[in-house]
């Protein structure tokens, strides 16, 4: 079957138009602070880019809008390539981030909600910028296409594949007919988190500007501050208290809501759910056992400060959103394995959250003690389940084949990052946080640390890794297939 070329430029120029008209609100914040250089930047991209991608969509106009899964494959992974590049495009005209793969690093960080930064001074780029760095981590949350979808249904994009394709975790349902609906009633519960939490921000102490660059952070659970120490930089208890909460919703699967709000049954149908009890559990338990290891050891000298920084870490890295309100890296031996453990796991799938996705360890727990009891009773017929639904041999057959592949794909990136020469630990935590979308890592890419350290070759590296983990490996794989771009095939 030959690739439908026609629907996937279209999809770009689509992509182009909606990048475009995004950086109209980092434009105003820049005129708004007085930041001529920095607006003429914005400017800059936002006239030729959407004027290209204008073109695109007027005059690119394919016999058939029907994507096949390979179509979707291609232009999701395309898209997001181009939305870091376009992103990248007003940090170095305005001289924010001279460095093109520096650039380019941040950019495929806050899209993916990485959280990871090439930065090692924040707080000296424009207010502007800023706000731009942290508006694309809300931007990713979701899906840059499953947004096209949403406010743009009539443009003519194959949402119900790029959408399956683009969607993190083993499956997307639709919770309406159509995946246009589907997305705006997503989109919607997305934005009542934000003004939600924008609000409660601001009661707690925060300026509007401040409320509004970590929501983004935290909702689409990125991570980017405009500060160089993070949530710490305020040393607000309450404020703390607030991230926290939202990045664990954040981490929930968004259809539930939906389902909660929508369907009979209410909060139960959330309570039910098999993977939100199993998250739940993991962010009790952790904060638990860490903080009395932090109490124990006089980290802190009191049991509730020593809750108060182990619950925020362990949300922070669970949903892989990397805020940091202390450095972990500091902390003993113990809570750092719970830390580390986080960064293989992850959120719940079809959130904002990154990794490996709870439901997929739920399943291969669920794998191993079917093995365990199968030789305890040959003959015995053990279905594995999920929300009593019986799942299928392909699809857990699917998801033990994702965590193989994510394993493969860490051992081998790591052995190339090792080639900057820094120790393992660094390496390893620095490929597994941008393979998971979580931010920072540890040793010499920890909480206080940024990846400046690494070369270009490196950064643009993790760059792609970041937009492989974001997009579930295969997305990007597969486009490394001789077979993939033969025709007919």
């Amino acid at each position: 079957m030959n690739l439908n070329m026609k629907a996937f430029i279209r999809a770009l120029g689509v992509l182009m138009m909606i990048m475009g008209a995004t950086m109209v609100l980092p434009l105003i914040v820049s005129v708004m602070y007085h930041e001529s250089h920095t607006a003429l930047s914005f400017i800059g991209t936002i006239i030729p880019t959407s004027a290209i991608g204008l073109i695109l969509y007027r005059k690119v106009i394919p016999a058939q809008n029907a994507m096949t899964v390979r179509d979707g494959y291609l232009t999701v992974s395309v898209c997001w390539i181009l939305a870091s590049l376009i992103s990248a495009i007003p940090f170095v005209l305005s001289g924010a981030i001279p460095n093109i793969f520096d650039a380019f690093f941040e950019c495929s960080s806050s899209l993916t909600t990485t959280g990871a930064s090439a930065l090692s001074d924040v707080e000296s780029l424009p207010q502007g910028i800023l706000f731009w760095r942290a508006f694309t981590n809300w931007l990713g949350g979701m899906g840059i296409l499953v947004f096209a979808a949403a406010v743009l249904p009539s443009l003519g994009i194959n949402a119900n594949i790029l959408a399956a394709t683009e969607a993190p975790g083993p499956t997307m349902d639709k919770i309406k007919p159509k995946i246009s609906d589907s997305a705006k009633n997503l989109y919607i519960i997305y934005t009542i988190f934000t003004v939600a939490e924008i609000i409660l921000l601001m009661l707690a102490g925060m300026n509007i500007f401040d409320a509004a660059t970590h929501t983004f952070g935290s909702v689409g659970t990125g991570g980017f501050s405009n500060y160089n120490n993070s949530i710490a930089h305020f040393n607000s208890a309450p404020i703390e208290m607030i991230i926290t909460a939202f990045m664990i919703l954040s981490g929930v699967n968004f259809n539930l809501y939906f389902y909660s709000f929508k369907r009979q049954g209410g909060i139960r149908n959330l309570l039910a759910d098999e993977e939100f009890k199993v998250y739940i559990i993991i962010i009790a338990v952790v904060s638990a056992l860490i903080s009395v290891n932090l109490w124990l050891s006089h980290t802190y000298q009191s049991w509730g400060q020593a809750f108060r920084f182990s619950i925020f870490q362990t949300a922070s890295i669970l949903t892989t959103t990397g805020s940091v309100s202390a450095d972990y890296d500091f902390w003993p031996t113990f809570s750092k394995m719970l830390i580390f453990t986080l960064m293989f796991i992850g959120g719940c799938s079809s959130s904002t959250a990154g990794g490996v996705k709870v439901v997929r360890f739920l399943v291969i727990f669920k794998l191993i003690i079917r093995s365990i009891q199968v030789r305890l009773h040959p003959n015995a017929i053990i279905s594995i389940k999920i929300n009593d639904k019986k799942l299928s041999i392909d699809t857990v057959s699917e998801i033990a084949n994702f965590m193989f592949l994510h394993i493969l794909v860490v051992a081998v990136s790591t052995l190339i990052v090792s080639l900057d020469g820094y120790d393992i630990i660094t390496n390893f935590s620095a490929v597994l946080t941008c393979i998971g979308n979580i931010g920072p890592g540890f040793n010499l890419v920890g909480p206080s640390m940024n990846f400046s350290i690494f070369s270009n070759a490196v950064k643009f590296l993790l760059s792609f890794v970041m937009l492989a983990g974001r997009l579930e490996l295969y997305a990007f794989i597969v486009l490394f297939m001789p077979r993939f771009w033969q025709q007919n095939k």
